[in-house]
């Protein structure tokens, strides 16, 4: 039924063709009558402007094209045809032709004159060209592309068919069938051969795609590929190795063929090729017969592909050869390690001397080219089988993972001596960092944080064979990478920076690996001495290759990521060298050395690596904010390791700064303010917390004081985005700074007046007077607040800096509130205690003094926010006056109430009439 579909389709278009066909071949006569008429009327054609030919099927242009005199008098246009010379002028020629007139035709004008009608009429009155050329596409693609694929597909079908019937009818035996199929495939290699060699072209512009010759190739290479191993697989006529051999020459020879016929026969020959190995069953294959068998497909595929510059092709051989490995690695047995290193160094060899190698250009000017998009392939398969030789326990634990590493620096080296094969050396980078992040223990890392048991393996072997194994790749990645960086450096900075990350980024993986695989992770000089060589090594051969650059010294990305490379080799020696304190300390002292370093050298990397330590100081005191672990910090208030470990950071990134800002600057020295003003907020809060409880600070639950840290924390944050901001003007800073801002006061109004309010959670006070719970959590934020919102009147909106005073003010009030009340209850002042009448009648009397205190700053600053919260204030105390005071109070205490709440009121009034009074004198 299938076929019989197949057979109808085929015959609608076949149909449709042919009458698409017979239209063509009418227009084409009639074209010839116009140009018949034309030279026998002896005017001349003339010429149709550029652009009515656009757009114009191929037909037309050729009826169109200009005439040129030939030595015998006639004429002889673009495409070929003959025609009488043509003397008279384009004045004489009309746009109808006598031959039209003397025929009785109606009075159109001809295709040619047509042309030029259509050229100079109006837009608006001609068909638009995109249109004619569409139609003509159709045509085009029905008549010549679609025709002869077509046709092909059904000769290869046609073969496979006449097979299948002679085998239902009982014609013919067996091998006289395959012989018939196998005739029937040469003759049409051998017609196409015929057709090309007698001189077949293609008039028709856009049929190139439906090149016969190729056509008929492919149908008799898709014949033979199914002759031969219906030989094999379904007869039995011929052996494993004879079948094997033919379709290996089958698909070779259609590849080579593709140098004649196209690229759409390459891929069919190798798919072929590719597919043979899995057409041909074996009791014992053989894995060299396989390996060399692939070797020979991929180097006829590339020499092929390079004469061609066929890239895709190229790619897909190396796709067929990279997934045959992987899929021998996984599914044999006992896998063969010496063929599987050869087919992975040919594929390499390949590559380099065939398919880079051919008519290449070689060296510097070839690292001006970019790079290969092809070596992606092999680099992602080689690399993969690296991985799998270190990493699988069945070949690590046989001592393959010394092949794995052969591989790896095999892609290096090769990306050494063909530049162009830059994804090589990612390639290996990246097998080299996974299969060495590998080797470290799950332990190590936090079993219990990943849900890992701590009798967990880890993923690859870790033992003396990799240990010595991952000191020679990272020497092999240093060395080639600065090598090729500074070779690079003057003509290709990109591909230099490639190389460099390269050479740095292996080596630290790789050593990270080992100290924590092997090493002691507190504290271990055996391996903090090979980061401090490696950062020296880092140091000089960021200076070296500064010194190839063009301009020299420039600090180019190359030298930046040989410069990061040295601070983290620093950054582990420390780590290595020193104690959990001692390493936050001097990490933080560190970041003294780039900004020195920019006295002598204006590498934009040096400020960043300055940045680097500063966020590393930062990411250390998130892990470990007591410095040396909570169980080992002092209980002594103020020295103890907080002070150090917090100051001396602070103190560093300061001199950093200052030494940035008149060297390089730029935001590097913004960034290094920002870090020294954040430790130095830090610095205090943290020591007051230490002191507070009693020297520990790693509480589980929330407590105010530690809120008010974090309170602190924002509002600083915010001052010191809006100083940044002011100096390097930032969207991201400005914007930032507001949230600080806002993030702060929503803390505030949540976490200190309701959830956390010791009126409420009874939490103690402290018992020291005045440095207690109550001045970190209001009085600090008060004063951090209104300092904040005084700096930001002028650079932030008014809603913003209203709102950060109205937060001051409500915090100022509520401090000295609670600490009446602390004065009256002691260190615990929770509401319900109850209230004194000594007590309440001070509440009255403080609201009164807060209230005429803040309308004089609020006529001071001339802040109206201040002022209207003076009134609510006094509002609030003229209230609880009358309602409360009167009911509560008894004898001189609700006199005095009374009595100072009047005194207030008329002090406010006669202040308020001076102030307008003298308001209106000035106005005059």
């Amino acid at each position: 039924m299938f076929f019989s579909l197949i057979a109808i389709a085929a015959v609608i278009a076949l149909f449709v063709i042919v009458s698409r066909q017979q239209n063509r071949i009418a227009l084409v006569e009639r074209e010839l009558g116009v140009l018949r008429g034309l030279v026998q009327s002896g005017a001349s054609l003339p010429a149709p402007k550029a652009a009515a030919h656009q757009g114009l099927s191929e037909e037309v242009k050729v009826a169109a094209s200009p005439v040129a005199p030939l030595a015998d008098g006639t004429t002889m246009t673009e495409e070929g045809v003959a025609t009488p010379e043509v003397v008279e002028s384009e004045a004489e020629a009309g746009p109808w032709t006598k031959a039209q007139a003397a025929g009785g035709r109606s009075a159109e004008p001809s295709e040619p004159a047509q042309l030029q009608l259509v050229a100079e009429a109006p837009a608006a009155e001609t068909p638009t060209a995109a249109k004619v050329a569409r139609q003509t596409d159709v045509e085009t693609a029905l008549g010549t592309r679609w025709a002869v694929w077509v046709g092909g597909i059904a000769l290869a079908l046609g073969g496979l068919f006449l097979i299948r019937y002679t085998i239902e009818a009982g014609i013919f035996g067996p091998g006289v069938r395959l012989t018939m199929a196998g005739i029937l495939g040469l003759a049409l290699i051998g017609g196409a051969e015929f057709i090309r060699r007698t001189g077949f072209k293609v008039p028709v512009q856009g049929a190139a795609g439906a090149y016969i010759p190729s056509i008929l190739t492919a149908a008799g290479a898709f014949i033979l590929f199914g002759t031969v191993y219906a030989a094999h697989g379904i007869y039995g006529f011929i052996g494993p190795a004879t079948a094997f051999a033919l379709l290996g020459v089958i698909g070779v020879g259609t590849i080579v063929a593709s140098l004649v016929h196209g690229l759409a026969l390459a891929g069919i020959g190798l798919v072929g090729a590719m597919v043979t190995p899995s057409l041909v069953a074996s009791q014992a294959p053989n894995p060299w017969a396989l390996f060399v068998y692939l070797a020979i497909v991929l180097a006829a595929s590339a020499a092929t592909a390079r004469f061609r510059d066929w890239k895709a092709l190229m790619a897909a051989a190396f796709v067929g050869t990279g997934v045959w490995t992987i899929l021998y690695m996984v599914d044999a047995p006992d896998v063969n390690l010496a063929a599987v290193l050869f087919i992975s160094l040919a594929t390499l060899a390949v590559l380099a001397f065939v398919w880079l190698g051919l008519f290449m250009v070689t060296g510097r000017e070839g690292a001006a080219r970019g790079f290969d998009w092809p070596s992606i392939v092999p680099g992602f398969f080689i690399a993969l089988t690296a991985m799998g030789l270190s990493v699988d326990p069945a070949f690590a634990s046989a001592g393959d993972a010394l092949h794995g590493a052969v591989l790896l620096a095999a892609l290096v080296g090769v990306a050494l001596y063909r530049p162009r094969a830059l994804p090589l050396v990612f390639a290996a980078g990246i097998a080299a960092v996974l299969i060495y992040l590998g080797i470290i223990p799950p332990a190590t890392i936090g079993a219990d944080a990943l849900d890992v048991g701590l009798d967990a393996q880890p993923l690859a072997s870790s033992d003396a064979l990799t240990f010595r194994i991952g000191i020679a790749l990272g020497l092999v990645f240093l060395a080639a990478g600065f090598w090729a960086t500074r070779r690079f450096a003057a003509t290709a900075s990109t591909r230099a920076a490639c190389w460099a990350a390269w050479g740095v980024i292996p080596p630290l993986v790789v050593l990270t690996a080992l100290w924590l695989t092997f090493g002691d992770i507190d504290r271990d000089l055996g391996y903090a001495l090979p980061a401090l060589l490696l950062m020296l090594v880092f140091a000089v051969g960021g200076e070296w290759i500064a010194r190839a650059e063009q301009p020299p010294l420039a600090g180019g990305p190359a030298v930046s990521f040989a410069l990061g490379g040295a601070g983290v080799a620093g950054l582990l020696m420390l780590h290595m060298a020193f104690g959990s304190g001692w390493t936050t300390v001097l990490l933080g002292a560190a970041a003294i050395l780039p900004a020195l370093a920019t006295r002598w050298r204006s590498y934009p990397a040096l400020g960043w690596i300055a940045v680097g330590a500063a966020v590393a100081v930062l990411g250390r005191v998130a892990f470990d904010p007591a410095i040396v672990g909570a169980e080992f910090l002092s209980r002594t208030p103020v020295f103890n390791w907080l002070l150090p470990g917090y100051g001396v950071p602070a103190l560093a990134f300061g001199f950093a700064a200052w030494q940035l800002a008149r060297t390089t600057s730029g935001r590097p020295r913004l960034a290094m303010e920002a870090a020294s003003a954040l430790f130095a907020l830090l610095t205090i809060a943290m020591l007051v917390r230490h002191a507070m409880h009693g020297g520990v600070i790693d509480i589980g639950a929330v407590t105010l004081a530690e809120q008010a840290i974090y309170t602190l924390i924002a509002l600083g944050a915010g001052a010191i985005l809006v100083a940044i901001d002011m100096r390097s003007p930032s969207s991201v800073l400005r914007y930032g700074s507001i949230a600080a801002g806002v993030i702060s006061a929503g803390l505030i109004a949540i976490q200190h007046f309701v959830v956390l309010n010791p009126l409420l959670t009874d939490e103690s006070t402290g018992t020291i007077p005045v440095f207690n719970l109550l001045f970190l959590a209001y009085l600090l934020p008060a004063i951090a607040a209104g300092a904040l919102a005084l700096y930001v009147r002028d650079k932030r909106p008014r809603w913003y800096a209203a709102m950060l005073a109205l937060i001051a003010a409500l915090l100022a009030f509520a401090y000295a509130t609670l600490s009446v009340r602390r004065l009256f209850k002691g260190e615990f002042i929770a509401l319900w205690s109850g209230l004194g009448q000594l007590e309440t009648y001070t509440y009255s009397a403080l609201w009164l003094v807060i209230g005429v205190a803040l309308l004089t700053a609020g006529v001071w600053l001339k802040s109206q926010v201040l002022r209207i919260a003076s009134a609510v204030l006094i509002a609030i105390a003229v209230v609880k006056v009358f309602l409360f005071d009167m009911s509560e109070l008894e004898g001189v205490l609700r006199a005095l109430s009374f009595i100072g709440l009047g005194a207030v009121l008329i002090g406010i009034g006669l202040f308020y009439q001076r102030l307008l009074t003298r308001a209106a004198r000035d106005a005059k």
